[in-house]
């Protein structure tokens, strides 16, 4: 499968307006969903591979991303870029609600008053603001990454580096298994594997992708206790999903099933694949042909990119 037919059947197999109203639920949600946290802890782990030192760093989906607390640790120096989605432009918008701030040093009053970015107007974030981009469990929440690689790839700086997490196909399989022994329709929209995801950013212009995932289980005391995390970490956005309101019967019906499923100790388990992935942004290379254009400002970037006797 190229790149382009998985990012297409991914759009085809995923329902943007039920993604607009996660990307709502989750802005109002009090807080980010423990598991993003967790996942931040984990993918931070890979940032000492990284020699660069970013200056900017742009924190896609900063809020539901728990990354906060993470990236400034990791760049004290730095300033931070916070993003968020706008829930009136669906769940895929362009670059466009920011916030920004300059982490302060651990003496300074100032500190105190840093503990979130402020928003700012609603205006697009220019191209190359930022030397690393930060994207911490929200991928599998838009219709087609192909489309948000290239967003990316447009905000990062020539050099900057990509760090991002996702859900991959592993995800949920007993779930999975529930609807099919009941034959009940999909309970939530199919996710990437991180083999497309990594195509995917060579097509978006993207260089040497690394990609790697582990498998999380998670269990709960009973099958509602799980019932209302799956709430917080996303929604049913399939197209083929069951329409309407699901009745008391119906959700009794889910849990006497997965409770025939429990462990010796009574509890309920989850597993999720979480997929790493990270890439750079090369400098960007003019087509040999017998007449090429080329932008000014790539001519530029291509210059300052050149080293001494090259």
């Amino acid at each position: 499968m190229n790149s382009q037919t998985g990012s297409a059947q991914r759009a085809r197999a995923i329902d943007p307006a039920a993604l607009a109203r996660f990307a709502r639920r989750l802005l109002a949600a009090p807080q980010p969903p423990w598991l993003h946290a967790e996942v931040a802890r984990r993918m931070a782990e890979r940032l000492p591979v990284i020699r660069l030192q970013p200056s900017r760093v742009l924190d896609w989906w900063s809020r539901a991303g728990a990354s906060t607390d993470t990236l400034r640790a990791a760049y004290p120096q730095a300033q931070l870029l916070a993003l968020e989605p706008d829930p009136a432009a669906g769940a895929a918008p362009p670059l466009a609600v920011a916030a920004a701030t300059r982490v302060a040093p651990w003496w300074s009053w100032q500190r105190l008053r840093a503990a979130a970015p402020a928003p700012l107007v609603q205006s697009q974030l220019q191209p190359a603001c930022a030397d690393l981009l930060w994207a911490n469990m929200g991928l599998h929440h838009q219709a087609d990454p192909q489309q948000v690689f290239q967003h990316w790839h447009r905000a990062l700086a020539v050099d900057g580096f990509l760090m991002f997490s996702t859900l991959g196909p592993g995800s949920l399989g007993t779930l999975q298994d529930i609807y099919n022994a009941a034959t009940w329709p999909p309970p939530f929209a199919p996710f990437v594997d991180m083999h497309d995801l990594g195509d995917m950013l060579v097509a978006a212009g993207f260089a040497d992708p690394v990609m790697d995932q582990e498998l999380l289980t998670l269990t709960w005391p009973s099958p509602q206790a799980a019932l209302d995390e799956l709430r917080q970490l996303g929604s049913n956005a399939h197209p083929a999903r069951m329409a309407g309101l699901r009745t008391r019967r119906w959700r009794q019906q889910l849990v006497e099933h997965w409770t025939g499923r429990a462990g010796a100790d009574g509890r309920v388990a989850l597993t999720f694949e979480v997929v790493y992935g990270h890439a750079f942004k090369p400098p960007p290379r003019a087509r040999v042909a017998p007449t090429t254009h080329v932008a000014l400002e790539d001519l530029r970037r291509m210059a300052r990119s050149q080293k001494p006797g090259s």
